[in-house]
């Protein structure tokens, strides 16, 4: 599969979701079964780790379609980054899909500036360069960080992994940044 198809997949998928009219494809006990040979995913999506944000629901996916990495406010660490890479190297996945959703609490509390707790700052500090970029900006605030966040996280992606850019040059992978509604259900590419 081409990462066009990748995308027009998913697309087509979060369209049944959104619609309320899911296939549920690939999820019995058959497919079950087939899965225990390897996975041949078709996209990996970094997400966040949001319980409202399934990417195999929102897609409509099945078993063994979809390569999932979720960290809170779809954060990249070292640890998502060799997930993301294992995928493309290992796998051969055509498409990685960066998908910021609305009201994410990461990025609510990132752009609220107040102290947090424990280890959490790490998350915020990463979410800071779409809050400067946006600064100024109209519209919701969390939603234009959430989504320039998106398109900066698909950038670095690509300029922090040598595996990853390789690919890209090569062709054989596309980054795509998108925004999930989670009013209506929809994905739309940013």
């Amino acid at each position: 599969m081409t990462s066009e198809q990748a995308l027009e997949t998913l697309m087509a998928g979060n369209l049944r979701y959104a619609a309320l009219r899911q296939e549920y494809p690939r999820q019995s006990s058959y497919h079950r079964a087939q899965v225990l040979e390897g996975q041949n995913p078709f996209a990996v999506i970094l997400g966040c780790s949001d319980s409202r944000v399934p990417s195999e629901l929102i897609f409509d996916q099945g078993l063994g379609d979809l390569f999932i990495v979720r960290t809170a406010g779809h954060v990249v660490d070292d640890i998502a980054l060799a997930s993301i890479e294992f995928a493309v190297h290992s796998l051969n996945v055509p498409l990685v899909l960066v998908l910021g959703h609305s009201q994410c609490g990461a990025v609510t509390a990132a752009v609220s500036s107040k102290r947090m707790p424990g280890a959490i700052p790490h998350l915020t500090v990463r979410i800071q360069p779409a809050i400067a970029a946006v600064s100024g900006a109209e519209g919701d605030a969390v939603t234009n960080v959430t989504q320039t966040h998106s398109r900066l996280t698909a950038a670095y992606i690509t300029a922090a992994s040598p595996v990853i850019s390789q690919a890209v040059e090569a062709g054989t992978v596309r980054i795509v940044p998108a925004f999930y509604d989670l009013e209506t259900g929809r994905v739309t590419v940013v």
